[in-house]
């Protein structure tokens, strides 16, 4: 997956926002203030942190050799996937849509409201 495609995914998801509170060459996306993804570029490939539950973390890194504990992370909780070809495109875009969800789902009623009605 080439990094603009991964950053339409990333911002097309309902209220998703980019910003760079780590500096330039770090991009957070959030939803409702609340960290989903965070892509930097890392010894020659992109990389994503993700929230996963715990059990699916560990199934990931298990699975996939790209898939290592969030770096800089809860490792609990994220998941750090190195971009280099390994994972198809289909498995990283439902990890995304779990870290999103995961978010949201935390988040209070009134946000949530906000996410599916931004007018009230």
């Amino acid at each position: 997956m080439i990094d603009l495609d991964l950053e339409k995914v990333l911002l097309s998801k309902r209220a998703s926002v980019k910003e760079f509170p780590f500096g330039e060459d770090v991009a957070v996306y959030k939803v409702m203030n609340k960290m989903f993804a965070l892509v930097v570029f890392k010894e020659g490939f992109l990389n994503i942190n993700l929230k996963c539950l715990p059990d699916d973390a560990l199934g990931y890194r298990d699975i996939y050799e790209c898939v290592i504990a969030g770096y800089h992370m809860n490792k609990k909780h994220w998941n750090t996937i190195i971009l280099n070809g390994e994972m198809k495109d289909e498995i990283l875009i439902d990890m995304i849509d779990e870290s999103y969800d995961l978010v949201v789902s935390k988040l209070t009623k009134k946000d949530k409201a906000l996410i599916v009605d931004p007018l009230s």
